[in-house]
């Protein structure tokens, strides 16, 4: 086991109300323990967004195709410290302005490692400047490219299997910060189980995902994640 998953992440309920903390490993074991995450895109001034091909020592969804930067906040600690820290480990990138663009609940059963993503997942835009470096860890990352979000959107429809579960949420987070992705929709969620006992500013409102809740992507317990149901703005 890796050291980072021995850390802690903070456990939450469907409001994002913190309950308590756990392993990263214990929360990714099935059937999973709902806790909070944080999804980063880098958006670069002409418009595309920066992903990254999974390294394939990933204990979840190894080799699939992701947003720029994802992780587990500490217990107390802040989303913006979390993410710069986490952009610098992964990407050697950083520090940077980030905005909240909203919360996406999902589920999924990773069909090759067995591991288990039940996240209440904080979108998190930041603005890439022309000649910032990138110097990715080949132990968190084995490509990066750049692409058009729309043209994003068209490829997860036509060939999901190569991107992580996720990305379809953050990606319409990204450009529908208030649109039909903000409306919360129906959740098939694992069994319960009971809870184990900064760097800049993000804008927004983190542990508020406002008035339509989060958005929410539901994978049925015991279905591989690559043939869930797709939702609107799924993750």
């Amino acid at each position: 086991m890796s050291e980072r998953e021995g850390h802690l992440v903070e456990l939450v309920d469907e409001a994002g109300q913190a309950h308590g903390e756990t392993t990263v490993a214990a929360a990714h074991r099935p059937p999973g323990q709902l806790h909070r995450a944080f999804s980063v895109m880098l958006v670069a001034p002409d418009g595309q967004v920066l992903l990254q091909r999974r390294a394939a020592v990933k204990t979840r969804f190894p080799l699939r195709w992701a947003n720029s930067c994802c992780g587990h906040p500490l217990p107390g600690e802040s989303l913006a410290e979390a993410a710069n820290r986490r952009l610098r480990e992964e990407l050697g990138a950083g520090p940077v302005e980030l905005t909240e663009m909203g919360i996406h609940l999902y589920y999924a059963e990773d069909p090759t490692t067995g591991r288990v993503e039940f996240e209440y997942d904080h979108v998190l835009r930041g603005d890439f400047l022309p000649g910032a470096p990138l110097r990715p860890d080949p132990a968190e990352v084995a490509e990066l490219r750049w692409v058009e979000p729309t043209a994003l959107e068209a490829d997860l429809d036509a060939d999901p299997r190569a991107y992580a579960p996720w990305l379809r949420g953050v990606v319409g987070r990204l450009l529908r910060p208030g649109g039909p992705d903000a409306r919360p929709a129906a959740v098939t969620v694992p069994p319960a189980t009971p809870p184990a006992g900064g760097v800049g500013t993000v804008a927004g409102t983190p542990a508020d995902p406002g008035p339509a809740g989060p958005d929410v992507a539901a994978v049925p317990s015991g279905a591989p994640a690559d043939e869930a149901p797709e939702r609107s703005g799924g993750r």
